[in-house]
């Protein structure tokens, strides 16, 4: 039976999965890359961004899980573009002319737009649904496989609030960003829908995976 998944999510020691003052200069806001330089620094990140190299072990078996057996996605209008995005009829996403997605990608926004369709197969849907909906769409679209949840926080927490998430890997990262947007917040007590795993990397950042029991 096809799951729903969300992978390498990242989150700072206090909870959270981005900074503020997100813009098309700083994505992530005042949190910049820190959340995810354990990925960028494995042989998966080097790819995702062109080039060669990078590291095995533990950070990085975590962070090629999220290609394997997904046939769409999910995400919230932050991930595609900064606040605004909406009003620039040229935007077409964070990753240029072929996003790393290669399959449909429902992005749940206000704003519903007409479909884009890119290179490498990826094709951006914009929705006005609940997460419920949203999700009927998604597996419609993936067949047998998977559904990956891509972020950011207030999508994933949504999904977390409808119960509609079956494996969740959050990666804490040893930094404070004080402010942002926190994953947890009205999430008391969701461990126990799950069997939970920690993982700890030498990097310093704690794998953890929330698996529906």
């Amino acid at each position: 039976m096809p799951h729903v998944r969300v992978h390498n999510f990242s989150i700072s020691l206090d909870g959270y999965g981005t900074g503020e003052g997100m813009s098309f200069d700083a994505p992530f806001g005042h949190a910049g890359h820190r959340l995810h330089e354990w990925m960028f620094a494995t042989r998966f990140g080097h790819t995702l961004l062109g080039n060669s190299g990078g590291s095995n072990g533990v950070d990085q078996a975590f962070a090629e899980r999220t290609e394997l057996g997904i046939g769409a996605e999910i995400m919230g209008s932050g991930k595609f573009g900064p606040p605004g995005w909406q009003n620039d009829d040229t935007w077409r996403g964070w990753w240029g002319p072929n996003p790393p997605f290669h399959t449909p990608v429902f992005v749940m926004t206000h704003h519903p737009f007409p479909s884009m369709e890119m290179e490498g197969g990826t094709v951006f849907h914009f929705v006005d649904e609940s997460p419920r909906t949203a999700l009927e769409l998604a597996q419609k679209a993936a067949g047998t496989l998977d559904v990956r949840v891509g972020g950011g926080p207030t999508t994933v927490r949504a999904f977390l609030e409808a119960d509609l998430i079956d494996v969740l890997h959050v990666v804490q990262v040893p930094i404070l960003l004080g402010r942002g947007t926190r994953l947890w917040d009205g999430l008391g007590g969701i461990e126990d829908r799950f069997n939970v795993e920690a993982v700890s990397s030498p990097s310093g950042v704690t794998h953890l995976t929330f698996t529906r029991q």
